[in-house]
């Protein structure tokens, strides 16, 4: 399976904007981007204004980072998106909130969106009562998400939960009983994105 490799405190820099990438590290002194906010590389401080071009793609790239997909699967979102009759753009968004990881991290099971990737990868997350493995799977409304009924899987989700590292957003409902679990009430849309983004951009930038 692909993967970017990249250090993640380079792609909040190279964005210029706050990520989380590591969950609370990217709330402390330890922060990257807090101590040199300036864009990577030899250069990256003297690096002028963007083009027009430039700015569409920092945009499309600054979503790819956040939800920690890569291109190929991007584009399959973007394509299954302008299928719907609805707004390409904030379809995609759409989309993107749906991926498993990621709701497995706005339910505060993850402390990152890695770190929740990690979980489902790892056969710690099941979706009415069955192990999905599949960080992208796609969430339905009523789908019930729980934490594997065994000791190393609950102690690990409990350990985040405890930190209270963020609310739980209210297409969702969470219990932290001894099972923690989740319910989707409804499907999240583009308004429930907690970051900044300009998904008109992205549709500019993908439809050529």
């Amino acid at each position: 399976m692909a993967r970017n490799t990249e250090a993640v405190c380079r792609k909040c820099r190279r964005e210029g904007f706050k990520l989380t990438l590591k969950g609370s590290r990217c709330d402390t002194d330890k922060c990257a981007f807090n101590r040199r906010s300036n864009a990577p590389g030899m250069h990256g401080a003297k690096r002028g204004k963007l083009t027009d071009y430039g700015v569409h793609l920092r945009e499309k790239q600054k979503v790819k980072n956040y939800y920690g997909v890569l291109e190929k699967q991007f584009r399959k979102y973007f394509d299954m998106a302008e299928r719907t009759r609805g707004n390409t753009g904030k379809e995609l968004m759409g989309l993107l909130e749906r991926r498993l990881d990621n709701i497995v991290y706005r339910l505060g099971f993850g402390a990152s969106r890695s770190q929740s990737r990690q979980w489902v990868a790892h056969g710690h997350i099941q979706v009415n009562g069955k192990r999905v493995d599949i960080p992208s799977y796609l969430v339905r409304i009523g789908d019930v998400i729980t934490v594997r009924n065994r000791p190393k899987s609950k102690q690990a989700v409990k350990n985040v939960i405890d930190e209270g590292l963020r609310d739980v957003p209210d297409f969702l409902y969470r219990d932290s009983g001894d099972i923690p679990k989740g319910i989707v009430m409804r499907l999240p849309t583009a308004e429930d994105v907690t970051m900044p983004v300009d998904s008109a951009l992205i549709v500019e930038l993908c439809s050529k």
